[in-house]
């Protein structure tokens, strides 16, 4: 990401103005350009003569030819503070728009490469096991979430042996009976022909039953 830099000549600018700001330099009092600019910020003449340019546009100094500068306004040199601290805060936001962008571009990248596991996992399922397993995505809800498996009874109810589930980015293989459904999960389980149409409706039957009851209440 490139990172703005100012020219060393709006610094000088900037510096000068917060010292009018803090009555360091006074309404009316001479500087010099050029030659005693460029000894102070360690500048060439044309870098200060470029500040003080900046300066004289803004109204915040007044260059008298052979007689240096005077300081004329300290409200303007208030105005161009505010204005560049207004500016500065516009970059802070850009910046971390950037930084948020950079951000959700690894975690996209994250992603790709856990579908890519979970692909594999899925390949070496179909190739190890004799049964393919089923997959089923738990989109709807459902008052048997936050069960365990065991708590719920699915083998006893289903048929279907959970060989793993997807959750919260991770595949979980062989997760067990104390093992919770959430929805948004991926269930990967094998069984009999008929077994992911008995899951899906052992799970949408809860949901319906617990509408109806809703709705009689």
């Amino acid at each position: 990401m490139r990172i703005a830099r100012q020219p060393r000549y709006q610094q000088i600018a900037l510096q000068i103005a917060e010292r009018i700001v803090r009555n360091e330099l006074k309404v009316g009092q001479k500087i010099y350009a050029r030659s005693t600019l460029a000894t102070t910020f360690a500048v060439s003449p044309e870098t200060a003569r470029k500040a003080i340019n900046v300066l004289s546009d803004l109204g915040i100094v007044d260059p008298v030819h052979g007689s240096g500068v005077n300081i004329a306004s300290k409200q303007k040199a208030q105005e161009y503070l505010a204005q560049y601290q207004e500016v500065e805060t516009m970059e802070d936001l850009r910046t971390q728009i950037m930084q948020s962008v950079e951000s959700q571009r690894r975690e996209l990248a994250n992603f790709s490469s856990i579908l890519d596991k979970l692909v594999d996992q899925t390949e070496h399922f179909q190739k190890t096991n004799p049964l393919t397993p089923i997959e089923f995505e738990l989109e709807k809800d459902s008052e048997k979430f936050g069960l365990s498996l065991g708590e719920m009874n699915l083998w006893q109810n289903s048929g279907a042996t959970v060989v793993a589930i997807f959750q919260n980015a991770e595949l979980i293989v062989s997760p067990g009976p104390y093992a919770t459904l959430n929805q948004g999960d991926t269930l990967y389980f094998v069984g009999a022909s008929d077994t992911g149409q008995i899951v899906q409706n052992f799970f949408l039957w809860q949901l319906r039953h617990r509408l109806q009851n809703d709705a009689f209440f």
